[in-house]
């Protein structure tokens, strides 16, 4: 055998040596076995959820001030947070709402997925929610209305909460991709929507509503 390989390495050498027999020759023994590599990463995008709760005229807003490394910080945007494992996007909307301010929301709608591109954060799945009903957790499950005039929020460690009239919305610090989908939810007639939102930076440079390219 250790002749046969030899004359093979020389025949490799000479590249008289046909491809099969010279796939064969590392296959041989004695010959060094190639490691196994790591399968290349995966771009696997981050899902998230978002909740805007509606009190007639105003939503829940949660201004960002409390993390100095906030990729949000000083902003003001809705409820959420990142799903957990085995999480759908309602079971997460719905926890982080309750972590947040306390609230259990009894009532809402699911308005659409946000997609965000960016250049310098993980890309993200964003699913956008509403909510009209919610309680308190001291009271009963029958209670919904009385508790939606619940005006004492407590205190988040993620930021102020504060409920903010619609007219004042967008004189507040948002993000641009933010005023987009925040027209879009105030339409309750807007039917469900795919958005895709391509930052540079804090720079909004695209942006696709259903696969239609929208001006900036």
């Amino acid at each position: 055998m250790d002749s046969e390989v030899r004359a093979l390495r020389r025949g490799l050498r000479n590249s008289i040596v046909p491809p099969a027999q010279r796939v064969a020759l590392f296959n041989m023994p004695n010959q060094p076995k190639m490691p196994n590599l790591p399968n290349p990463p995966t771009n696997t995008m981050k899902q998230t959820t978002l909740c805007y709760l509606e009190r007639g005229n105003q939503y829940l807003m949660l201004h960002r001030v409390k993390k100095a490394n906030d990729a949000s910080h000083d902003k003001w945007i809705g409820v959420g947070g990142k799903c957990e494992a085995d999480e759908s996007p309602d079971e997460c909307m719905l926890r982080e709402v309750k972590e947040e301010t306390g609230l259990t929301v009894t009532s809402w709608r699911y308005r659409g997925i946000v997609t965000f591109i960016s250049d310098i954060w993980p890309c993200e799945y964003m699913h956008l929610f509403t909510a009209d009903r919610w309680r308190a957790g001291i009271l009963p499950p029958n209670e919904d209305d009385a508790a939606s005039l619940v005006s004492e929020l407590p205190d988040c460690d993620e930021g102020d909460l504060e409920w903010v009239d619609k007219e004042r919305l967008f004189g507040l610090a948002l993000w641009p991709g933010d005023r987009i989908f925040l027209r879009l939810i105030m339409n309750h007639d807007q039917p469900f929507f795919s958005l895709k939102l391509v930052y540079e930076g804090d720079d909004l440079v695209a942006a696709k509503l259903d696969g239609r390219q929208l001006p900036l």
